[in-house]
C-alpha cells in the first residue's frame, strides 16, 4: 500500500546523491584548479549528499507511519486565519 508513495522518493533522492557524488569527483580530479576550490567542491557535494539521504530517511518514517501529508496540518492554521496575518 505505501510502496507505491515510496517510488518518487526514492527517485528523486538516487538522482540527486548521483548528481551530488559525480560533481564532487568531478571537481576532484579536474586539472588547473586551485586545492580550496576542489576540496570546497568536493566537500559541500559530499555533505549535502548525506543531507538528501537524512531527509530521504526521514520522509520514509513519515510515510510508513502514516504522515504522508504534512500540509494538512498547516491547511487548518490558515484557514482559521493564521496563515492570514498580512491581509489585515
Amino acid at each position: 500500500m505505501h510502496k507505491k508513495k515510496m517510488i518518487a522518493p526514492i527517485v528523486i533522492t538516487a538522482i540527486f546523491i548521483l548528481y551530488f557524488i559525480g560533481f564532487a569527483f568531478l571537481c576532484a580530479f579536474v586539472d588547473g584548479i586551485p586545492l580550496l576550490v576542489k576540496l570546497l567542491g568536493s566537500v559541500i557535494p559530499l555533505i549535502l549528499a548525506g543531507v538528501c539521504i537524512y531527509v530521504f530517511t526521514e520522509r520514509i518514517k513519515e510515510i510508513r507511519s502514516g504522515e504522508e501529508d504534512d500540509l494538512s496540518k498547516y491547511w487548518l492554521h490558515y484557514r482559521e486565519g493564521i496563515g492570514n496575518v498580512g491581509s489585515r
